[in-house]
């Protein structure tokens, strides 16, 4: 039998295969399997290795949350679904929009936390590379959100609390 790991990646891959990245053209699985190399690098478990995999999957395609559950098993699909926008878009502007779901994902659990983090480093680093004057607003949600990250991975929170101030990162130990 495949590991948790390795059918997550899978998974992700069929679930994203017709999706590139915005600013490269790249298979969007590129992004997710950053992400879950992240959260690994910082003492990952297993599920949540494979939550990082599956992270967009809820937003960004088909995928239920039934499926993610019969798949991958509830804690898995549980930390997927924390980690996916909730906020609608009627709750109203964008500004808004993403201070009510930088709130919500800071009373989130230390492991949703992580692969947060760890997303956040990866869509920083391509987003400031690629699109600076998107970069402009972006950083300033990305600061609210860090903020209220607190009960992730320390030495990831510092690396994107470096990374969203545009700054080398602290040494945490």
């Amino acid at each position: 039998m495949q590991s948790l790991v390795v059918r997550a990646r899978a998974f992700a891959r069929v679930a994203h295969a017709e999706q590139a990245r915005k600013y490269t053209g790249e298979p969007y699985v590129v992004h997710t399997d950053e992400v879950a190399a992240i959260v690994e690098a910082h003492g990952g478990t297993p599920e949540m290795v494979a939550a990082a995999h599956l992270h967009d999957v809820l937003e960004d395609t088909p995928t239920s949350f039934e499926t993610l559950v019969a798949e991958f098993g509830r804690d898995v699909a549980e930390m997927v679904a924390a980690m996916s926008d909730q906020v609608p878009k009627s709750a109203g502007n964008r500004k808004l929009r993403k201070q009510l779901e930088s709130d919500r994902l800071g009373t989130c659990e230390a492991r949703v936390h992580t692969i947060k983090l760890a997303d956040i480093v990866s869509n920083t680093r391509s987003i400031a590379e690629r699109d600076p004057r998107f970069a402009r607003v972006y950083l300033v949600e990305m600061r609210y959100l860090v903020d209220r990250l607190t009960r992730g991975d320390q030495r990831l929170w510092a690396e994107a609390d470096a990374i969203v101030e545009s700054r080398p990162p602290a040494k945490v130990s």
